[in-house]
Formats: C-alpha cells, structure tokens, sequence
C-alpha cells in the first residue's frame, strides 16, 4: 500500500464527494425542499453551517477509510471498473445500512429517503471511481 497515493485518493475522493452533492443539490432542489418538510428532525440552514466542519472532517475519514480499503483490496487491472465496483459496494452498504435504516427510526416521508438514497449512492460511486483513478499501487 502506497500511503501518499492513498491520501491523495482520499483527497480527490472528497472533492468529487462534495461536488457530486452540489451538483445534485443544485440540479435536484427537490432534496432540500422535502427536507425542510421535517423541521424537528433536520438542522435550519444556519444549523446545518454551523456544524459543517464536524461533517466534512468525518466525511474525510470516511473517504480515507474507503482509500485504504481499496488500496488493500486492489489486484491490479482497471481503476476506473475497481474503483466503480468498490463505490457501488460503500454506496449500497450506505443505502442499506443507513438511509434505509434512518427511514426506520426517524420521522421521515419515503420519497425523502428514496431521493437520499439515490443521492448517497450516486455520491459514492463516483467517490470510488474517482479513488481508483488516482490510486496507483507505485509512486
């Protein structure tokens, strides 16, 4: 495992991330306006802000977490198809193991978890394609 190409990744990985969700949160308002639908549950905007370094520090160690994995996990062959198969992978586990399951717990309409199901999936597989772009066993 090359532990500079895995930081570098990450740090790709966090960008197309972050620019995936505001490309869908521009393209698709439909995410925040059916979110605003539940204001016990969710943060206001000035809420959200105010706690955005927690979240974009631990969606980093996410990402990174994601990084070593794949560097662990890397056989060779095509980035962009490993890549793409490890961010499907995260993206169901995410769907299933989270948004699935908040749809359980919280208060919150089906159409509300479906967009977000959709929008963290995609997010992550795209997270992953781009990990396995810049990912290179060798510097």
């Amino acid at each position: 495992m090359n532990p500079i190409r895995v930081i570098l990744a990450a740090l790709g990985g966090f960008v197309a991330y972050f620019a995936v969700g505001a490309a869908l949160f521009s393209l698709v308002p439909s995410l925040i306006n059916e979110s605003r639908k539940y204001p016990s549950i969710f943060r206001d905007k000035d809420g959200q802000m105010s706690h955005m370094p927690v979240g974009m520090a631990a969606t980093f160690l996410s990402i990174l977490i994601v990084a070593v994995f794949y560097a662990q996990l890397y056989s060779g062959g095509s980035g962009l198809t490993q890549g793409a198969a490890l961010g499907a992978l995260i993206g169901l586990f995410v769907v299933f193991g989270f948004v699935l399951h908040n749809y359980v717990n919280l208060n919150v309409g089906l159409k509300l978890t479906l967009q977000n199901a959709a929008a963290y999936f995609l997010e992550w597989l795209i997270t992953g394609i781009v990990i396995g772009l810049i990912y290179k066993p060798k510097a």
